[in-house]
């Protein structure tokens, strides 16, 4: 005697969360004069527009507020979209600043282990401070990890890379750039004009590369020096790629 068994069909889900890591320049605000934040930031980006091309964004300005400088969010937001800078965050906001962001679909990032709700709240305690990083010193990052598509890195001073750097992601440094695993994605150096500064990597498969705001894209790239180790370095404003 056989018995009919029906199945109950499998209805694969639509969606799914997921956690993620994502790397987001963070901009300090020092000064709340809006046209000179604005000609800055054009300086600033002039140096290597494709990294800063649509390219999100977190505003900070806890400094702004500890000095008592006011600054008009929506007008701020405003610049930053002029520029092509795409809004994703405010840190270090008051409870008016951090209400304006969210009426611009702005959300409120959280400080010190702090969460946002409890951000917007007047401060009744005072955090333990950070270590103030010395003006204009320069740090190496070392990277160790996979960069995956997607992420953006930034260094202060050198950038060294001991992994692959994938499609679709952007590493960027003041200094010097050493990648030593195949280099893909976007490689910028010097981006804070220093024309001395080089890329090196064991494996260029770049889609742009860049040194002091001179760059090439994947398109310009001679088949002699794609897949191979090589470094790249400015001569007479061009960029030059040799074999290493």
């Amino acid at each position: 005697m056989s018995t009919d068994t029906k199945k109950t069909p499998y209805n694969p889900p639509v969606l799914e969360f997921k956690s993620c890591t994502l790397s987001v320049p963070a901009l300090v605000l020092f000064s709340n004069d809006l046209p000179v934040i604005k000609q800055q930031l054009q300086e600033k980006i002039s140096l290597a527009p494709e990294f800063f091309k649509n390219s999100p964004i977190v505003f900070d300005i806890r400094e702004l507020n500890k000095n008592e400088l006011d600054i008009d969010i929506p007008a701020l937001v405003k610049i930053l979209r002029s520029q092509g800078l795409l809004s994703i965050g405010i840190r270090g906001g008051n409870a008016q600043q951090n209400r304006q962001a969210i009426e611009l679909g702005i959300p409120v990032q959280a400080m010190h282990g702090v969460s946002a709700s409890e951000s917007a709240k007047p401060k009744t305690i005072t955090p333990i401070p950070e270590p103030e990083a010395k003006a204009n010193e320069p740090s190496t990052l070392l990277i160790t990890q996979p960069i995956r598509s997607g992420q953006r890195v930034y260094a202060h001073g050198d950038l060294i890379i001991l992994a692959p750097v994938s499609s679709g992601t952007e590493i960027m440094a003041q200094g010097n750039i050493h990648v030593y695993a195949p280099l893909r994605g976007r490689a910028l150096a010097g981006v804070q004009g220093d024309t001395k500064a080089r890329i090196f990597c064991s494996d260029l498969q770049a889609e742009l590369i860049s040194i002091a705001g001179i760059y090439k894209i994947s398109e310009d790239l001679n088949d002699e020096v794609r897949n191979k180790p090589v470094q790249i370095y400015l001569q007479d404003n061009t960029l030059v790629i040799k074999d290493l």
